[in-house]
């Protein structure tokens, strides 16, 4: 499955930006960020806590570690991956296969719905903060793509009070201003928000799970975080079969 082009000309030049940093990024992606994008199990185990859905879409699922953790912690859900890089699905797809999962994977530029109505759990895990320009796109592609009732999780960087250590995520294509969970609020009905410190304070990440009203959400919830201070709790995904 593949969408049409995208929107407009800044979104398809987003997406070709993704495809080229992940044709190399893919080789080394599973050795390297288990020690930086923090919060990928917990938020599955807050999503455990609070529903038991059937139809899960992952946006931007890369090599596809989340896929696998999510069919197996819901055995009975028809999993979904979609992605903008074929390097990346390449990958995804070596994996499932190694560990036998029953996963779809699809290329898709999520900047419109893919399924409306048709999912009850759509996850974002570190992809919200790089799809710049078009995150707002992104979300309310989600919001459609979600049934009523359904949920939204997202473990994604939230802010860094080092302007040396923002600029580099910039130039690797992370956005780190604190500006997703303010819309995340606007547009779900929030039940879990978390801002947990990484490295001592060097960034804080956001862990969220919200839900789709079955009404209009006409006075959105204030988005009051609980800031978490380091524990044991924020080491690293280490690698894990």
């Amino acid at each position: 499955m593949m969408n049409p082009s995208s929107t407009t000309p800044e979104l398809r030049e987003q997406a070709e930006r993704m495809r080229r940093y992940y044709r190399f990024h893919s080789k080394i992606y599973d050795l390297t960020r288990w020690s930086f994008l923090f919060g990928r199990d917990r938020v599955i185990d807050r999503i455990a806590e609070h529903a038991a859905p059937k139809r899960i879409l992952e946006i931007g699922c890369g090599t596809g570690r989340n896929l696998l953790r999510l069919a197996r912690r819901f055995p009975a859900a028809t999993v979904t991956g979609i992605d903008v890089s074929d390097a990346m699905l390449e990958v995804a797809e070596k994996n499932i296969r190694r560990h036998g999962g029953k996963i779809e994977l699809a290329k898709y530029h999520y900047d419109r719905p893919l399924k409306p109505e048709s999912y009850d759990l759509i996850l974002f895990s570190y992809s919200l903060s790089m799809i710049n320009p078009g995150w707002r796109e992104a979300l309310e592609a989600a919001r459609r793509d979600l049934a009523p009732g359904g949920w939204l999780a997202v473990a994604d960087f939230h802010e860094t009070p080092i302007p040396a250590f923002r600029r580099w995520m910039e130039v690797n294509h992370v956005r780190m201003e604190a500006h997703l969970l303010p819309e995340l609020g606007n547009r779900f009905e929030p039940e879990v928000i978390e801002l947990r410190s990484a490295y001592c304070g060097w960034w804080w990440y956001l862990v969220f799970l919200g839900v789709k009203p079955r009404g209009e959400l006409t006075k959105p919830r204030p988005a009051s975080p609980v800031r978490t201070a380091p524990d044991r709790a924020d080491a690293p995904d280490w690698p894990r079969s």
